[in-house]
């Protein structure tokens, strides 16, 4: 699974350095990183991953959840697991309407990560 294409869509720099060392950390080297909705659909398009991980509350004018619908329009396929600190029932509902392959609850442990990195690229 190592040879996989992993994209990371996190606004906040300490998470998403987190995140890319642990990805390296478990042998996943193609793995590349945006902060915003907007730049993850270009990235999309251009990459083509075999995963990405989207954090929900990105700045900018679309949030995570209006960036994997976006995104699901040219790559309908796509594993997507959500990182987020929020558990609202309302955001929530958003997000498992896309169909998510996980939601992480941030803050996470390297295992939660590894785990929902794996399960989402088994599917």
């Amino acid at each position: 699974m190592q040879d996989k294409k992993i994209l990371v869509v996190e606004d906040d720099t300490i998470i998403s350095e987190l995140i890319m060392w642990r990805l390296k950390d478990l042998g996943y080297t193609r793995c590349s990183f945006t902060s915003s909705g907007e730049d993850a659909i270009i990235k999309a398009r251009e990459e083509s991953p075999d995963l990405i991980l989207m954090d929900i509350t990105l700045e900018g004018d679309l949030d995570g959840i209006d960036s994997i619908k976006e995104i699901k329009k040219f790559m309908p396929g796509v594993p997507f697991v959500f990182l987020s600190s929020h558990i609202e029932d309302e955001i929530i509902e958003r997000a498992l309407a896309t169909r998510p392959s996980g939601y992480i609850a941030k803050p996470f442990e390297d295992f939660e990560l590894r785990m929902g990195i794996e399960i989402a690229l088994m599917k």
